[in-house]
């Protein structure tokens, strides 16, 4: 069918439907509904005959009208945070995963841009740690002591600390994403959190490598990473986030560029909140638990491992087996 054939066929119909929602006539959940799979169809059907078309354009936006007026109206259901975590924060993972693959990649390659960087060159750890830390540490080192950053203060105050920073990083390295699309063009693929996942990558990288100069490689691998596994996954996760909603400004699909930005930053947010929690335990384990640097090498294996389980099977298992299920679901009604 021609898309002017198209149109006019239907056009009376699409009338009505703005109509009964400028008139707030849309109150019965039934009439919704089925007004919401109509949209649905013909929606569905101009994306496939006319992708960039005003039609198309225009239907997305009603139907994104309609989809807001039903959930408006609907009685907030009961254990709305328990779904949340059960199946919101892991379907936007899955919808998300490709962004969630290329922050952990940005990550890791500037992990090892750090390490080689510190190894090609004396000033370079100090450059990126500052002088007042190295200087700190090799004087921890000498005392036999080379953690004993994590036993300076109290660890209450710690902890507190700790978080506020860790919470603060996540939503910087975040915000930077949505920054890049008052950008120039050409810089693509939310190079604002890039740029933060590449900061935070090289410090480890430099960091790590420090402690491998000294010999101490694997005494401050499995006293870092007790809260180092949460807090560094939380910081990927949020630069994930920040990708999300970056790409949503360069890559609208058939939504407005500002919609598109609106839904990316929604998605977003919704990310970042779902890795609040785990900022929280990572910096109670910082203020309470890594100070205790004569734990035994089972305990701290045991949790590093099991902070790595949890991050890998909830953030990236977890919902894919989600993402199948419904699926399955949907097969079947």
């Amino acid at each position: 069918m021609r898309e002017a054939s198209f149109v006019k066929q239907n056009t009376p119909r699409w009338q009505q439907f703005e109509e009964m929602l400028v008139g707030h006539q849309a109150g019965n959940p039934d009439q919704l509904a089925e007004l919401f799979v109509q949209l649905t169809d013909d929606l569905s059907y101009a994306r496939t005959h006319y992708p960039n078309s005003q039609t198309t354009l225009y239907l997305n936006n009603l139907t994104a009208k309609v989809h807001q007026s039903i959930y408006r109206n609907k009685k907030e259901e009961k254990g709305r945070l328990i779904r949340f975590w059960k199946e919101e924060l892991p379907l936007l993972m899955y919808a998300s995963r490709k962004q969630l693959l290329y922050s952990f990649l940005i990550f890791s390659i500037s992990v090892v841009i750090g390490a080689v960087s510190a190894a090609h060159d004396d000033r370079f750890v100090r450059l990126i740690l500052g002088d007042g830390y190295v200087e700190m540490t090799l004087d921890n080192i000498e005392k036999g002591d080379p953690m004993g950053v994590y036993k300076q203060e109290g660890e209450t105050l710690m902890f507190l600390a700790i978080t506020k920073n860790n919470i603060m990083v996540s939503f910087i390295t975040f915000v930077w994403g949505g920054f890049q699309g008052i950008m120039p063009m050409f810089l693509l693929l939310s190079f604002g959190t890039g740029i933060s996942l590449v900061n935070n990558g090289v410090m480890l990288g430099a960091f790590q490598y420090f402690f491998y100069q000294k010999g101490l490689l694997l005494e401050s691998a499995l006293t870092i990473w007790i809260h180092g596994t949460l807090e560094i996954s939380a910081i990927i996760i949020a630069g994930c986030a920040g990708i999300v909603m970056g790409n949503a400004v360069f890559f609208p699909g058939t939504y407005t560029r500002m919609e598109s930005f609106k839904r990316g930053a929604m998605t977003g947010m919704k990310i970042i909140i779902g890795i609040v929690p785990i900022f929280i335990v990572a910096g109670f384990l910082e203020g309470f638990v890594t100070r205790h640097t004569e734990m035994p090498i089972v305990l701290k294996l045991a949790i590093i491992l099991t902070s790595a389980f949890f991050i890998v099977y909830y953030f990236v298992i977890y919902p894919m087996q989600l993402h199948k299920k419904q699926l399955a679901m949907n097969i079947e009604e």
